[in-house]
């Protein structure tokens, strides 16, 4: 499985909680053995504009946060590309489902899964997209960007517990027809961080889920990691979701 990653993404490029030091350490450290690092490329300024106002991409620029935006945009767009033949997965920071065409906030800057499905669609690539969103959060600016197009499922899931979590996933991924899946892949719902609702199997079934589908649509599949906070279990999670994916 090929995992999108840039030594550039350990660096802490602000003080939220997404930028912290030892967060992407902690996954890097529990990556399998067959995991593949594939090096992250910086998205081109016209892939950002393709979803993003110019203001908003000058916004950017003037925080000093266009380099590490943008090379996380860049990831997301290969793990993308990757995701037409296998699963893959970006790992990669900032996140970007906060962030709407004119504006962002909750650590985000550049929206990752609506640049790199954009990507898509304009290259050609797919015909449809499904984003299933598992982030504590609603992924607002994904929403508002891509709503408008009726080639694009957007789902959050809303349940509040264990149970209802996972049986809404299993319906939706039973019920997708897409060309590609791509998972908002925040982990902050774990029991053990913000959320305190998931197991760290979860995660692995999740994965299973996605591919199953993914596989039974003749479509491919990618994930974009966007939160998770608790370091000591945040690595665990991704490993989880990787091997559910990956089919291992």
């Amino acid at each position: 499985m090929k995992v999108v990653f840039h030594e550039d993404f350990y660096e802490v490029y602000t003080s939220d909680p997404a930028a912290l030091a030892g967060r992407m350490e902690s996954i890097v450290a529990e990556l399998p053995s067959w995991v593949e690092l594939i090096p992250a490329e910086p998205a081109d300024l016209q892939d950002l504009l393709a979803v993003h106002t110019d203001d908003h991409v000058e916004h950017v620029r003037s925080q000093g946060l266009y380099s590490i935006a943008s090379l996380a945009a860049g990831g997301a767009i290969q793990a993308a590309l990757l995701g037409l033949e296998a699963p893959s997965f970006a790992l990669i920071r900032p996140p970007g489902h906060h962030a709407s065409e004119a504006s962002s906030w909750g650590f985000c800057y550049f929206n990752n899964m609506a640049v790199a499905l954009k990507y898509l669609l304009d290259h050609g690539k797919i015909k449809t997209a499904y984003v299933l969103d598992i982030d504590l959060h609603y992924g607002d600016g994904t929403v508002n960007i891509l709503q408008q197009y009726g080639n694009i499922a957007l789902h959050n899931v809303s349940a509040a517990s264990r149970d209802t979590y996972l049986e809404e996933v299993n319906e939706a991924m039973d019920r997708c027809r897409s060309d590609m899946i791509g998972i908002s892949a925040g982990f902050d719902l774990h029991e053990d961080d913000w959320g305190g609702v998931l197991k760290t199997q979860d995660y692995f079934q999740i994965g299973q889920w996605v591919r199953q589908s993914a596989l039974r649509n003749g479509g491919g599949c990618f994930g974009i990691l966007e939160g998770g906070y608790n370091h000591s279990v945040l690595g665990q999670n991704v490993k989880a979701l990787l091997t559910g994916l990956a089919g291992q």
